[in-house]
């Protein structure tokens, strides 16, 4: 994994997006910046295979077809393996990517904060295709509205 240095304060609404390589399910690795030129959906969320993870990735996943067709591409980022991704993926038939954070260092770098202390936190951040930050959202347990939130930022730019 590699990450640019960033203060831990979240990244906020009008800043570029700091950029990140991280490894896929597919078995690939995968640079923020080389996904210019697109919208780009970035949620990060705690844990492969919990309720309030699977719900969320499974809204994605039900509204991935309206991404794709406003010309978006999902990322996933948690701090679990490739293999947990690769499972979770399967077994919910996620068409997206997720991305291995292995560590938390970009959950850190783009100062996703925990919940409690103890919970990673759950935030999306939606940018457009010059790679600026048009949208966050940050939720704990609406987990539904990360996707309405990011589909609205992108459909009413």
């Amino acid at each position: 994994m590699t990450s640019t240095a960033r203060p831990r304060r979240q990244v906020a609404e009008g800043e570029l997006a700091p950029d990140f390589e991280l490894d896929s399910q597919h078995g690939t690795r995968v640079r923020l910046s080389e996904l210019r030129g697109r919208w780009v959906v970035v949620y990060f969320y705690p844990h492969d295979d919990t309720p309030g993870c699977t719900a969320e990735s499974c809204s994605f996943r039900d509204a991935y077809e309206d991404f794709t067709d406003a010309g978006a591409e999902v990322l996933g980022v948690s701090g679990d393996s490739v293999a947990s991704h690769e499972q979770f993926a399967a077994k919910h038939r996620l068409p997206f990517t997720l991305l291995a954070d292995e560590g938390d260092a970009v959950r850190r770098a783009w100062g996703v904060k925990s919940t409690l202390g103890i919970l990673p936190g759950r935030v999306t951040f939606v940018i457009a295709p010059d790679g600026v930050v048009r949208k966050v959202f940050s939720s704990q347990v609406r987990t539904g509205r990360h996707v309405s939130e990011a589909l609205q930022a992108i459909r009413g730019a």
